[in-house]
């Protein structure tokens, strides 16, 4: 690794040939500074990243790539949207959307290494992808940045070129929990035995999933993000300190990262472990709880689109859903408030009109109550799906549309 100047680095990146292909770290690791430079030193590039967030290059000539959309790249013209599940996004890279650039924020050096710290996640396969096509892996090196164990450690000759910086890293917006939200919690917390194993998306939902599992014990953690409901967990004695935990990227406060760095019972593990089903269904009373946009009668949950437009991505739910179900007394959550507050609609409709992020839950909740799915015959779950989780003013219809589909709802 050699660290350089970024007028050095201009130089360097301004000699790549074509239309490269840049993956760079997202969430909220993006590495800004280095970005910066290779945006100016490139006048074509094509840009990849996850759940990118924060003002990214807009302008001709760049192209951006994603299979999981952030704010960063959410209704942005000509963006490119590549459906996959996030334990399969490696096999893109490697296969057919191979990098030319792979550009990410590390720890500083330490003992002939560094860490990718808060964000693992895809980074180590775009890493291997980009050496075998005699690409450049570029670092911006930053003290803020943990250093965090297991697969987030890179040797130094796995980095050609870095420059350094020194600024706070990014946290998301805190957004305390509404009532609403907080009932919901309660509701998934009582499906969660004791000694479970969690996986929480992301969203003020399981949040408040977390926060109201603060009086349990023997918890672990096998998620693909973790943020400060876990560090709550945390000091109230609600894990099991034992067990590693266990995730591929992070982002909260200041207060998380500290706690994160050099911290030997976090182990961040690249997206192709953290989210493989098989890895997933090994983890006992693996409790998944993953929130939707929409859910439908026949048990079908849409977390991906808005009125057809893609908002997101499968991200890690449907890899999640088929990892808790086969896991041993595991069980797979969608979690949703019956009423979307600003689009004034229901949340529960009859049928999905648009894509299918995932299926075959064990449960679903709303703050009006929970529908057992797993092991019911499709009445019945369409039955529960109105009766508890739809909002009292949708119920009629739901019930009127449900018997048009086939279901002989009471």
């Amino acid at each position: 690794m050699r660290v350089i100047s970024e007028t050095h680095l201009g130089a360097v990146l301004s000699g790549l040939p074509g239309r490269p292909r840049v993956v760079a770290g997202g969430n909220f690791a993006t590495p800004r500074r280095a970005l910066a430079v290779l945006d100016a030193a490139l006048p074509e590039y094509r840009l990849f990243m996850l759940n990118a967030q924060g003002d990214l290059p807009d302008r001709d000539g760049v192209d951006l790539e994603t299979p999981f959309v952030g704010a960063g790249m959410r209704g942005r013209d000509g963006l490119r949207y590549y459906p996959s599940r996030l334990s399969l996004v490696p096999n893109l890279l490697k296969e057919l959307l191979p990098p030319d650039v792979v550009v990410m924020q590390t720890s500083m050096p330490a003992g002939g290494t560094v860490s990718l710290g808060i964000e693992v996640n895809i980074l180590p396969a775009a890493i291997e992808a980009v050496r075998e096509r005699g690409g450049v892996v570029v670092a911006q090196l930053n003290p803020r940045m943990p250093y965090t164990y297991g697969d987030s450690v890179l040797a130094l000759e796995d980095v050609d070129y870095a420059i350094e910086t020194d600024e706070p890293l990014a946290t998301p917006v805190p957004r305390p929990p509404g009532e609403v939200a907080r009932e919901i919690g309660r509701r998934v917390a009582r499906l969660v035995p004791e000694q479970a194993t969690l996986q929480l998306g992301i969203g003020g939902v399981p949040d408040a999933v977390l926060a109201s599992l603060l009086d349990r014990r023997g918890l672990g953690v096998w998620s693909e993000m973790f943020s400060d409901g876990v560090l709550a967990l945390e000091k109230a004695g609600a894990l099991d300190t034992a067990t590693p935990i266990t995730a591929s990227f992070a982002f909260g406060s200041p207060e998380l990262y500290d706690w994160a760095d050099r911290n030997e019972r976090v182990r961040m593990l690249r997206t192709e472990k953290t989210n493989d089903p098989g890895l997933i269904a090994r983890r006992p009373r693996l409790v998944s709880v993953n929130s939707a946009l929409q859910v439908d009668l026949f048990a079908q949950a849409n977390a991906s689109r808005v009125r057809g437009v893609i908002y997101s991505g499968f991200g890690g739910q449907t890899d999640f859903v088929v990892g808790a179900l086969h896991s041993p007394g595991g069980r797979a959550v969608i979690a949703l408030p019956s009423w979307h507050p600003r689009a004034d609609v229901s949340t529960v409709i009859p049928r999905l009109a648009g894509p299918v992020t995932s299926f075959q839950h064990s449960y679903i909740v709303s703050e009006q109550g929970t529908a057992a799915v797993w092991g019911h015959d499709a009445v019945s779950q369409a039955q529960q799906i109105v009766d508890e989780v739809a909002h009292p003013s949708a119920r009629d219809e739901l019930r009127e549309e449900g018997r048009r589909l086939g279901f002989p709802l009471r």
